[in-house]
């Protein structure tokens, strides 16, 4: 069988790759740890948006809409500011358009492989990030914190699991999303007509002319009220879309089928995210992103209850930890 974990290139930045049967994978440790790849080659299907050789230097500069980026703290975050227990903490102003910041800097920072090998059950690797005084955000957000990603390759997809510790001696906020690009259609010959899409979404937030939640909700329209329950394309309208997270069934998830060929693939993200963004650049009929994050966008500014927006914290010493999986699967009959 074919279990490799391996350092090697992605279009000549340093990776590390994953095989397991007939998936592969790749991961970038010097570019935010980012899943930059998940393909089956047996199929074809290549399940994440990667960029052409061509793209690379746009990507080292803006690597938010390639793979699986990890944001901290993630999304929006009104004039920069984070109000923390007493203290405003100002980050930088890194979205001029809205006067916002945006995403923090795991996603573009690097970070160390702590492990990597291969069982007969897995394919797997392990990066970490520590973040402390030689941390360039720690300037910016003084919490001393570990985060690790284990990513693992196994007949049953691709499993993710994220865990952070409070290092200091003060509590932290513990607020992280996935600014996950996924292809659709991700198999060759099919087309954006053959895409269904389900997303376990609540109520849709209002947002401002910044982009940020003015606390209200607002009317799910009939496509959106398709996307949570039978399924829509996944670009019946131009989204930039914030909303709450329902778990159905017990399961907090994005549903991509594939139509022609009667191919599911789930994205199973665990019920630790409260919220969901989805962004499709447009309706571009080629990519969409469908990003569990834990609190709400600009969340310490909002004056709404800390459960409500997803505002987790974490005591020195404590540990938090979430596993994600993305699978396929067929098509009931």
């Amino acid at each position: 069988m074919n279990h490799q974990a391996f350092k090697g290139e992605f279009h000549g930045e340093p990776a590390v790759w994953l095989r397991y049967g007939s998936y592969e994978a790749a991961l970038l440790p010097g570019i935010g740890g980012n899943l930059i790849a998940f393909r089956d080659l047996e199929n074809g299907y290549r399940f994440l948006r990667e960029p052409e050789e061509a793209e690379m230097e746009a990507f080292k500069s803006n690597p938010g809409v390639h793979g699986i980026p990890v944001l901290y703290p993630p999304n929006r975050y009104e004039d920069g500011r984070f109000p923390w227990q007493g203290k405003v903490h100002q980050l930088p102003i890194n979205e001029p358009a809205t006067g916002n910041h945006l995403h923090g800097y795991l996603h573009t920072s690097a970070w160390e492989v702590v492990d990597l090998g291969q069982t007969p059950e897995e394919s797997y690797v392990v990066v970490k990030a520590t973040i402390d005084e030689q941390h360039m955000m720690y300037s910016y957000l003084p919490f001393k914190f570990t985060v690790k990603l284990r990513y693992a390759l196994s007949g049953e997809g691709l499993s993710q699991q994220l865990f952070v510790k409070n290092d200091g001696e003060t509590e932290m906020p513990c607020l992280f999303a996935f600014h996950t690009a996924i292809n659709a259609p991700f198999a060759p010959g099919s087309t954006e007509a053959d895409c269904s899409l389900k997303l376990t979404i609540g109520e849709r937030w209002e947002l401002n002319e910044r982009q940020l939640p003015t606390g209200q909700y607002q009317t799910l329209s009939d496509g959106e009220l398709k996307m949570k329950s039978s399924g829509v394309s996944p670009y019946f309208m131009s989204m930039d879309n914030h909303y709450t997270a329902v778990p159905q069934n017990g399961r907090n998830r994005m549903e991509l089928t594939d139509t022609k060929l009667g191919t599911t693939l789930v994205y199973d993200v665990g019920t630790s995210y409260k919220q969901w963004m989805i962004w499709n650049n447009g309706a571009s009929g080629k990519f969409f992103c469908p990003e569990p994050q834990i609190n709400l966008v600009n969340a310490p500014n909002m004056d709404l209850p800390a459960d409500e927006v997803g505002l987790f914290s974490l005591a020195p010493g404590e540990i938090w930890e979430e596993t994600t999986r993305i699978y396929l699967k067929d098509m009931v009959k």
